[in-house]
């Protein structure tokens, strides 16, 4: 027990008049009360209270502590009470997947930031898992399940690995009807760093892909999918426009996998600033909104 907290029961025990007032108003037990006035008298030399049988009452070097200890407790309550309802304020650093970042994020930020005079912005863009702790990141938004459970998540929705191809290259090379069909079709294949797992449903090995074009960037993956290039694995909100518009076309939905989970992540809920807890709820209410994740 701290020394402030052994002034706040005193005050308490004062004002009550009761030991077991003290305690019942603070949700302590009794003996914890009367363990804390001792020691408090014990540490300072002096006895603060006289007690008889019926009540409490400060004596004269307890009345004059009893003064200066409840400013002392009503500084700090002022205090504490002030930095709960501390405005929005101060700089933000936000990271998500660059496609979904520019598209989504992007303009949930700006509208943040005209009902926040008081908040910076940093938004990183990078397709990859930038560390939170290591690069001081306040809030990420996350694609896929979540690997440290030491983090505190908001899920706002789901997106989908959706295989497609343009109607230009069905045309040429066929529609694959089945994933071992893809052995004869060429794959826009990412690059170690950028690779994205071709997973099949009910197929525990999946098939050999033949790809000469391999890209570690979601746009020009997405480019060259739109030019006919080949077969290309992307998440739903990457192609959805594409799709809408025809300009590619789903394929494999048999095969397609679960949807994966779409999370702002935070580091955590204790002594969490309110620019983050504003931000988060402010994104969230949007973002579950979003047709694209919807899954």
């Amino acid at each position: 027990m701290d020394r402030l907290d052994e002034l706040a029961i005193f005050v308490r025990i004062v004002e009550a008049g009761s030991l077991a007032r003290a305690a019942a108003r603070l949700r302590r037990s009794p003996p914890a009360v009367t363990r804390a006035l001792a020691a408090l008298e014990d540490r300072l030399g002096v006895r603060l209270v006289d007690r008889t049988t019926r009540r409490l009452a400060p004596t004269e070097a307890g009345r004059a502590f009893y003064d200066k200890a409840r400013g002392l407790t009503a500084d700090y309550e002022a205090a504490t009470a002030g930095a709960r309802e501390a405005p929005v304020r101060g700089l933000l650093r936000i990271t998500a997947p660059v496609q979904f970042g520019r598209r989504h994020i992007a303009p949930i930020v700006a509208r943040f930031l005209d009902e926040h005079a008081g908040v910076e912005v940093e938004l990183l863009l990078a397709d990859r898992n930038i560390d939170l702790i290591d690069e001081g990141i306040d809030v990420a938004l996350r694609i896929g399940p979540l690997a440290d459970s030491t983090l505190s998540a908001r899920l706002v929705g789901h997106v989908r690995r959706l295989w497609v191809a343009s109607p230009a290259y069905l045309k040429r090379r066929g529609v694959p009807r089945a994933p071992g069909d893809l052995a004869r079709h060429e794959a826009i294949l990412g690059t170690a760093r950028s690779v994205m797992d071709w997973r099949f449903a009910g197929l525990r090995t999946p098939p050999r892909l033949m790809g000469r074009l391999r890209v570690d960037d979601v746009e020009t993956r997405l480019r060259a999918a739109r030019d006919g290039r080949g077969v290309a694995q992307l998440l739903s909100y990457q192609v959805a426009d594409e799709l809408l518009t025809g300009k590619l076309v789903r394929l494999l939905q048999p095969w397609e996998m679960p949807p994966l989970p779409v999370h702002l992540v935070t580091k955590g809920r204790v002594h969490r600033a309110p620019k983050i807890d504003a931000f988060v709820d402010f994104a969230a209410k949007r973002l579950k909104t979003l047709p694209v994740l919807k899954g």
